[in-house]
C-alpha cells in the first residue's frame, strides 16, 4: 500500500537460502513494533474492522450453500469460484501491482468488495438469493481480489520498511485471526436469530473502515516503491526471476501444496457438523473460533520471533499435515475441537512463515510480481483441491477427506524437506533435539537454507 522509494533499505537480490531477518539494531523488534508506525496503525485499524465482516460472511456464506444445497461439494464449489480468478488472472494481478501506486487501486478494490457484500444481503433478505447468486458473488469478489491481493501485499513493505517486514507479515495474520475469532461468533449468533443476510449487510458496510485509513494515511512517511514503466515481458520476466531463486521456488511449491490440499476446512468442518456431531451454524462457528484462536497464537509467536527460515516452514508444514490426520480420526466432539487450536497455530506459521520470507528474499521492484505468484499459488490451487475434496467428503465421509488432505500435505513436506537438505547440502542428524538438518559440509552460499 506504499507509494515511495524503498530501494535503499530493501533485500537485494540473494543466492542463499538464508531468510533471517537483518542484522543490526532493528533486527530484534518486539512484538508490535510496527504499531509505532502511524500510517500502519491505520491499516491495521481499518482492517480488523473489514477482516471481521468478512469472516461474518464467510461462514454465512458457506452455510447458506449448504443449508440452500445440503451437499459439501457445493461448498467446495463456492470456495473454488472465489479462487478460480487467482489462478487464472494472478499474475497478471501482480504486473499491475509493480505499474501502478498501490493505494488507487486499494480504494477501488476495498470499495467493490463491500458493495459485493451489500449485494448479497439484500438478496438474501429479500428471499430471492439461489445458490448460483452465491457462486456469482463468490466469483466476483474472486475478481477484485486479483489485484488487491498483491497490492495490500507489498503495501505492508512500503508502510513499515523493510526492517519490520516479517514483523509486520505476523501482524496482518494476527489481526486476520483476531478478526476470525470475533466474526464467526457473530456470524453464528445472527445466522440463528435472524439468518445470513444480517452478516452480509455487516460485512458490505465494514470496508467502509479500510477506506477511511487509506484516505488518513500520511503519504509523505511511506517507503514507496516507484512503479516500474509499462513494458513487454514484465509477466516472463517475474517468472524468471523466481526461477532462478531456490529461497524462492521452494516455499512458494510448498504453500501450494498445503493451500490446495490441507486448507479446505469450510468444506470439512461444515461436514463434520452436519454428518459427525449434528450440530448447527453456532457449533460451525465454534470450530472456526477454535482455529482462529490457534492462529492467532501461531501470528502473535512469528511476530515475536522476527525471522523467518526455511527449517522452520517445513517442520510447521509437516506437524500441520500430521494434525490433519490425527483429527480427522478424532472419536470424540471435544478432542476433534481441542484439536483445532494446534491446527491452527501451526498452519498460520506455515503462511507467515512462506510470506515473510519470500517477501524478504526480493527485490522491491519484483515485489508485486513475486507475491502475485506466491497467493495465485497458495489460493489458486483451491479450485482444484476444493472440488477433489469435496467429492471425497460427500462420497466417503468427512473423516476420509479431512484425512486426504493431510496425507498430500504431509507427502508434500517431506519430499521437499528432501529436496531443501539436499540444495542446501544438509544431512538429518539424530540428536537430543530430535531430527534436525545439519551442514553435511563447509558451502557458504547454500548452508544458509536452514
Amino acid at each position: 500500500m506504499s507509494t515511495g522509494n524503498g530501494a535503499d533499505s530493501a533485500p537485494g537480490h540473494t543466492s542463499t537460502l538464508t531468510t533471517a531477518a537483518p542484522a543490526g539494531k532493528n533486527a530484534k523488534n518486539s512484538m508490535f513494533s510496527s504499531l509505532k508506525i502511524r500510517n500502519y496503525r491505520l491499516f491495521a485499524t481499518g482492517q480488523v474492522v473489514s477482516n471481521t465482516g468478512t469472516w461474518m460472511q464467510r461462514i454465512a456464506q458457506d452455510w447458506l450453500v449448504l443449508s440452500l444445497t445440503g451437499s459439501a461439494s457445493a461448498v467446495g464449489i463456492t470456495i473454488a469460484l472465489q479462487f478460480l480468478p487467482m489462478l487464472m488472472f494472478g499474475l497478471y494481478g501482480g504486473v499491475l501491482a509493480d505499474r501502478l501506486p498501490k493505494r488507487p487501486p486499494l480504494l477501488a478494490t476495498q470499495g467493490a468488495m463491500g458493495l459485493t457484500g451489500i449485494a448479497l444481503a439484500v438478496l438474501t433478505l429479500a428471499g430471492h438469493v439461489q445458490v448460483w447468486h452465491v457462486y456469482l458473488a463468490a466469483f466476483l469478489l474472486g475478481l477484485v481480489t486479483v489485484v488487491d491481493n498483491p497490492a495490500r501485499q507489498t503495501f505492508v513493505a512500503e508502510m513499515v520498511g523493510t526492517d519490520q517486514v516479517a514483523n509486520a507479515v505476523s501482524l496482518n495474520s494476527a489481526n486476520f485471526q483476531s478478526a476470525r475469532l470475533v466474526g464467526p461468533a457473530i456470524a453464528g449468533v445472527l445466522i440463528t436469530a435472524v439468518g445470513s443476510g444480517w452478516a452480509f449487510l455487516l460485512n458490505g458496510l465494514s470496508f467502509a473502515a479500510p477506506l477511511v485509513s487509506l484516505l488518513l494515511m500520511r503519504t509523505d512517511e511511506l517507503h514507496p516503491v516507484a512503479p516500474r514503466p509499462r513494458a513487454k515481458g514484465q509477466l516472463r520476466e517475474g517468472l524468471q526471476y523466481v526461477a532462478r531463486r531456490p529461497e524462492l521456488v521452494w516455499p512458494i511449491v510448498l504453500v501450494g501444496f498445503i493451500g490446495t490440499f490441507g486448507f479446505n476446512f469450510p468444506i470439512w468442518l461444515s461436514a463434520f457438523v452436519e454428518e459427525v456431531f449434528h450440530g448447527d451454524a453456532g457449533t460451525y462457528g465454534l470450530f472456526n473460533t477454535l482455529i482462529a484462536a490457534g492462529s492467532l497464537a501461531g501470528a502473535l509467536l512469528a511476530a515475536r520471533r522476527g525471522h523467518s527460515r526455511l527449517r522452520l516452514l517445513v517442520s510447521a508444514a509437516a506437524l500441520f499435515s500430521v494434525l490433519l490426520l490425527v483429527t480427522a480420526f478424532a472419536p470424540g466432539f471435544w478432542l476433534f475441537a481441542a484439536l483445532l487450536v494446534p491446527i491452527g497455530i501451526f498452519g498460520l506459521t506455515v503462511n507467515v512463515t512462506a510470506n515473510s520470507s519470500v517477501q524478504m528474499a526480493t527485490a522491491p521492484e519484483m515485489r508485486g510480481r513475486v507475491m502475485a505468484l506466491f497467493m495465485m499459488v497458495f489460493t489458486g490451487g483451491t479450485p482444484l483441491g476444493a472440488p477433489l475434496l469435496g467429492w471425497i467428503t460427500d462420497t466417503y465421509g468427512a473423516r476420509a477427506g479431512m484425512a486426504a488432505g493431510g496425507l498430500i500435505s504431509l507427502a508434500a513436506s517431506v519430499v521437499i524437506a528432501v529436496v531443501l537438505a539436499r540444495v542446501g547440502n544438509l544431512r538429518l542428524r539424530v540428536g537430543r533435539r530430535g531430527l534436525t538438518f545439519v551442514p553435511a559440509a563447509r558451502k557458504p552460499e547454500l548452508v544458509a537454507a536452514a
